[in-house]
């Protein structure tokens, strides 16, 4: 029962057994999720986070609440600074607006609700110029002086989350680990080829989590753990994965979990500008992208980001025989305790934010709710 927006009871559907209510949805044969939570994307539907207003962070969060997405964390990649301004300033017009889009052409519902921006998530700048990745290193940086971290423009809302991705074994890096820590920021390593003892330094200094797990990071190798091998071996480091089969294998995935378990992982897409359009050329981050059944690629050779959704993740680690309880943690629960919103959201509980998803038995969206909103 959604009542003011949460989840009011949960309640025995026996005839007979529900009192007075406005409205009765049947939603048998299909399984309810908690809404997805999306906590590394760069944008969908042509929209990019970096030169997007907050009309266009609109359209994504439209696009994305059609596949099960109710609260994502734009992400943005290095750039001049002069460019991190008005992207910060459109995701703060976003933060924490509620409302539902047109869409009168669809024929399940008349209306969806739009995903809930939560703040910001800056991949890099403070990153390995060795890993760079699909990121730019021109735009890489160092922390000497806390005055690095405050030319980050922050969004000026107390509800906002914050996030970086960082990269330790930078020029003061474990010190920006502590300054982040100190306010308040939700750090994650990545883009890193840091040894065992810094990635020891870093989670004393406070980051326990690790971006693209096994992406932008050296691999495993028998005489050098690195940041693979350290994060499978400390229980106390969660990380995210891209769940598509083109950055990491489904073996590996499979290989993954069985160490570290779905208490420990969470889904994302790293989606660029292309998801949720066809293949094609597309420019993105100042350089030609090409997307080619489901796969990105920069003029470098380089993946550039995903072309999926958290839906298709979804579906990913379901195809792998993961149960829907563990699904639901790794693409729901779990992004919600990173964020530290998991007494708010992220699971079906009495008290907590009416945030739903409920898919069929072929994995298709069938109704999003958002905050009792549908």
């Amino acid at each position: 029962m959604i009542e003011s927006g949460r989840i009011a009871r949960i309640l025995d559907s026996e005839p007979g057994q529900l009192p007075a209510t406005d409205a009765v949805f049947d939603l048998e044969g299909l399984t309810l999720y908690p809404g997805f939570i999306d906590v590394h994307i760069h944008g969908a539907v042509g929209v990019d986070t970096m030169d997007a207003s907050a009309e266009d962070l609109d359209h994504v969060a439209e696009f994305l609440a059609r596949n099960g997405v109710t609260a994502w964390l734009p992400t943005l990649v290095p750039a001049p600074q002069e460019q991190y301004e008005p992207a910060v300033q459109a995701i703060e017009q976003a933060v924490g607006q509620v409302s539902v889009g047109d869409h009168s052409g669809d024929h399940r519902l008349k209306s969806v609700p739009l995903a809930r921006v939560l703040g910001v998530h800056y991949e890099g700048p403070f990153v390995n110029s060795e890993q760079c990745g699909a990121l730019h290193r021109e735009h890489f940086r160092t922390f000497k002086t806390r005055a690095d971290l405050d030319a980050l423009p922050r969004i000026k809302n107390d509800r906002a989350v914050h996030m970086m991705t960082v990269a330790p074994e930078i020029e003061g890096g474990v010190e920006l680990v502590s300054e982040l820590q100190r306010r308040g920021w939700i750090v994650s390593i990545g883009h890193t080829r840091a040894t065992v003892a810094v990635l020891d330094q870093a989670l004393q200094a406070g980051a326990r989590h690790m971006t693209h797990f096994m992406n932008a990071m050296p691999p495993l190798h028998h005489r050098a753990p690195g940041p693979v091998g350290w994060c499978l071996t400390r229980d106390e480091v969660t990380c995210d994965l891209i769940a598509d089969g083109v950055h990491v294998d489904a073996s590996v995935l499979k290989l993954i979990l069985r160490s570290k378990t779905s208490e420990r992982i969470s889904l994302i897409s790293d989606a660029i500008a292309a998801a949720g359009l066809d293949d094609g050329e597309y420019q993105i981050w100042g350089e030609t992208i090409q997307v080619e059944k489901g796969r990105t690629q920069n003029a470098r050779g380089h993946i550039a980001g995903s072309v999926i959704t958290m839906l298709d993740a979804v579906r990913m680690m379901l195809s792998l025989g993961f149960s829907e309880s563990e699904v639901a943690r790794m693409a729901s629960l779990n992004p919600a305790r990173l964020l530290g919103i998991d007494d708010d959201c992220g699971s079906i509980e009495e008290g907590k934010r009416a945030d739903l998803v409920a898919l069929d038995q072929a994995g298709k969206v069938r109704l999003t709710v958002v905050g009792g909103l549908m």
